[in-house]
Parts: C-alpha cells; structure tokens; sequence
C-alpha cells in the first residue's frame, strides 16, 4: 500500500515516513529539499518527488508519479508548512500582504490542493475492506490554530484554516469511504528547534505541563499510524501537546 508524506524530508515529516515504511507502506516524500527528500526517500526503499504543494499541477505530477511506482495512494499525510514570524502592525508598518500569502498558500492551499487531488485518485480506486475504505488523510495544523502567539497572525490563521476544513472535508469524503483527521501538535523537537541552544530548549520544555519537555517526532508520527489504523478515527482534530496552553508571547 502506498503512502504519500508531504515535507517529508525532514522533521514531523521525516518521522512519519520513517514510521509508515517501517510498518510495511511504499512511502513516497514530497518536498522542495530535493537532497535531503530524496536520501531521505532513498533509505527507506521509498521515492522522492519535488513538489510544490501551492502549486496544483506540481502536486498532480507528484501523484502521477507515485502512482505509476507503487500505484493509488491510500495514504496522505500533509506536513508541509513554513512559520515566519510578522505582527499586524510592526513598528508602524502594516504585516507585509505578500507574506502572508505565502503562508496561507503553502500551509492551507497546499493542504488542500494535496487532499483533494489524493482523494479523487482514492475515489476512482476500489474497496479495500467490508467497510468500503478507500484511504485515509491526515493533515498538520497547530495549537497555534486555537493558542497563536504575537506574530502568529499568518500562520494562525492557515492553521486554524485546516482545523476548520476538518469536518466538512470527512464530511465531503464519507460516503466515499475516505477518512479525514488533523493532528495539532504543541512543541515537538523539529528542526526549527534543534537549532536553538540546550538550555533555551529545556525552557519551552519546561512549559509543557507534562510530560515537561519537548515532543519527539515519532511521537507525532505515532499518531498518524494509529489514524491509519483505526477506522473510527473520522472528522476528529486531536491536539497532541502535553496538555499545553500557549502564553501571548
């Protein structure tokens, strides 16, 4: 069974690839870190794809390759996102318009434009069980999506986009046998974050309520098998954080 993981070249994404081919799925990586997605992709005995999730007809090309090494896809995992940090207002200039396209673009829309070029290539295959499954989605958001901090704003807002296309997308979906959760996780140990020093890791840490620390990658891609697996799973956004309320600043 094939299983598509976008940003999986690294972080949240790496591990859940990792995850899913260790549990017996052909994965394919869809990144624009082609060095890193493809030795990534390499060592899992998966493929790598250069895709630019904003873009639709990069993201078809993708699935038309996956399909034609491992066949329709019944698994997505959307993880691909970016996270800049811009206020509204920042010492007297309004929050730059082109930026925050861009975060909407790549985090929403490319969510989306992921999710629904996979589900139609689900639709169009046959049952895999007396259910009638035809694959799952499982897309990113954030506890930014409910807690955004001060220069948040875009990427609050894409990721509360993603909680809020939860529901009626596995709505959308239902009678076509094609299952759709999000996961929001809180502080997870992703590159972003494997670059600021020890002690000011321990800090955020520290601020979980427990366990105090940050989460671990496989953490998060323990979540997504467990989606894969169980049936049930439909329509939920689950924040996987700790327990964590995230302070204004």
């Amino acid at each position: 069974m094939a299983a598509i993981v976008t940003g999986g070249a690294s972080g949240l994404g790496a591990a859940t690839a990792a995850r899913l081919a260790a549990g017996g799925l052909k994965v394919a990586i869809f990144d624009l870190d082609t060095a890193r997605g493809a030795a990534q992709a390499g060592a899992l005995g998966g493929m790598f794809a250069a895709v630019d999730v904003s873009d639709t007809a990069s993201v078809a090309a993708g699935i038309d390759a996956v399909e034609a090494a491992f066949g329709v896809p019944r698994v997505l995992v959307n993880c691909a996102g970016i996270g800049p940090a811009a206020k509204t207002v920042s010492r007297g200039a309004a929050h730059d318009a082109g930026l925050f396209d861009r975060v909407v673009r790549i985090n929403l829309i490319g969510t989306f434009n992921c999710a629904s070029q996979v589900a139609a290539r689900m639709v169009a295959a046959d049952p895999m069980d007396g259910d009638g499954a035809r694959g799952v989605i499982v897309n990113t958001a954030s506890v930014a999506a409910y807690d955004g901090q001060i220069g948040q704003v875009a990427y609050a807002a894409s990721k509360g986009g993603i909680v809020g296309m939860t529901l009626p997308m596995a709505r959308d979906l239902a009678d076509k046998g094609i299952r759709v959760c999000t996961i929001a996780p809180g502080l997870f140990l992703t590159p972003l974050l494997q670059g600021l020093p020890a002690e000011v890791q321990a800090s955020l840490g520290a601020q979980v309520p427990f366990p105090s620390r940050l989460g671990d990658p496989d953490e998060y891609a323990a979540m997504v098998e467990h989606i894969t697996r169980n049936p049930m799973l439909n329509g939920e956004v689950i924040r996987l954080d700790g327990a964590i309320r995230m302070a204004p600043r």
